[in-house]
């Protein structure tokens, strides 16, 4: 048999997903697992869909995506951030933030270049740079609830750094960064040779506080990459739309990857996206009310429990310390769906300082939520 590509032996099939498809198995299990909404997507974006399909526009859109799309991401970061992007030359739209991820590495990476990750950190992130053989430097953030310090940043920079990843709001933690904290990390970042990549797709889905972007520091904007899409903000995570935003130069060299990657986004979807970024925002905000209702009776039920917790403000995610049961996390979230049929992820799936700790996603319903408390409580009385 001929050879596989060595790097693809060491990526495995993610946390999320393996619990997910054991959970679908079990008929009485509750899955607190995927990170996706519990909510139907808003329906002028399903109208411009079908639309779309009944008038056939089912053809190739260039390959950075509908101009007009383009130009809605374009007035959105002017009224978010009082920036301007061009719709022609700075913008991508892709196949979900996960082709974004891709499209930019293929971009940047070497062979031996080192990428570093504040940590915990999403899991997706760290196979496609195996792929590519470049080696992940965590920062262990766990001390700091979660936030990366500019002094640990500083320490993880090597003459092998090629790139910074920041994800904010975080997947698992749920933490998000401060204006001021993001203008600390620009004072370290700002005149090193590297480049600065921030994944923002939980964006729109913030609480008691206001998004802030490394978009926001002209002294930075030369080497930095944006991310962010519609998969989470308007529950659309089927429609797969996503979008890079950075220099023209750079563009032009993630369009390249892109156009052989997958030639373009499905056009239905996009003018799905575009639906979505013309509409006012009453249904994000709808989403976010319900999910704030969510996250505080959850932060209540385990800090209740003993649970030690950073309070999440932001995505829909929750990231309790489950050590002093069991420091083995993927052993716990085993332990759990066998005998509760609660399924969570273990922490261990978002780096070795994500251990000791699992996941719980609250996009599910508040029914399902309330009862995962009590099967949680249950199991850790009897643990």
């Amino acid at each position: 048999m001929p050879s596989l590509n060595k790097n693809i032996l060491e990526v495995t099939i993610p946390g999320t997903r393996e619990f997910a498809n054991k959970v679908a198995q079990l008929e009485d299990a509750i899955d607190l697992t995927l990170g996706q909404s519990g909510f139907p997507a808003p329906q002028y974006i399903k109208d411009a869909m079908i639309e779309a399909i009944e008038n056939d526009k089912l053809r190739y859109t260039h390959n950075r995506g509908l101009i007009e799309l383009r130009k809605a991401i374009s007035d959105k970061l002017y009224n978010d951030f009082s920036v301007h992007y061009d719709e022609k030359t700075q913008i991508v739209v892709t196949n979900g933030g996960s082709e974004a991820i891709d499209d930019i590495f293929r971009t940047i990476i070497n062979e031996g270049d080192e990428v570093i990750i504040p940590s915990p950190s999403y899991l997706g992130y760290e196979p496609i740079l195996k792929l590519l053989g470049a080696k992940v430097i965590n920062i262990d953030t766990r001390s700091t609830h979660f936030i990366p310090t500019p002094d640990a940043v500083k320490q993880a920079i090597t003459s092998k750094t090629k790139a910074i990843l920041f994800n904010y709001p975080t997947n698992p933690t749920g933490k998000t960064l401060s204006y001021e904290q993001i203008k600390a990390l620009v004072e370290v970042l700002k005149d090193e040779d590297i480049f600065i990549v921030t994944d923002e797709i939980y964006s729109e889905n913030i609480y008691d506080t206001k998004h802030h972007s490394f978009i926001e520091f002209e002294d930075v904007r030369d080497k930095l990459f944006v991310i962010n899409g519609l998969s989470k903000s308007h529950a659309i995570t089927g429609a797969r739309v996503g979008y890079v935003v950075s220099t023209p130069e750079l563009i032009t060299h993630v369009t390249s990857v892109h156009l052989y990657n997958s030639i373009c986004v499905a056009t239905p979807s996009q003018y799905g996206a575009l639906s979505a970024l013309t509409h006012d925002d009453s249904a994000i905000k709808e989403m976010n009310k319900a999910y704030k209702a969510r996250r505080d009776y959850l932060y209540e039920r385990l800090i209740n429990m003993g649970l030690p917790v950073e309070r999440p403000n932001g995505a829909f995610y929750i990231f309790p310390d489950i050590s002093a049961y069991n420091k083995d996390s993927y052993k716990f979230a085993t332990d759990l769906l066998n005998t509760e049929r609660l399924a969570v992820v273990p922490g261990s799936a978002f780096s070795q300082y994500g251990e000791g700790h699992i996941r719980l996603s609250f996009a599910s319903t508040m029914e399902e939520i309330v009862e995962a408390c009590n099967r949680l409580e249950r199991f850790l009385n009897s643990y």
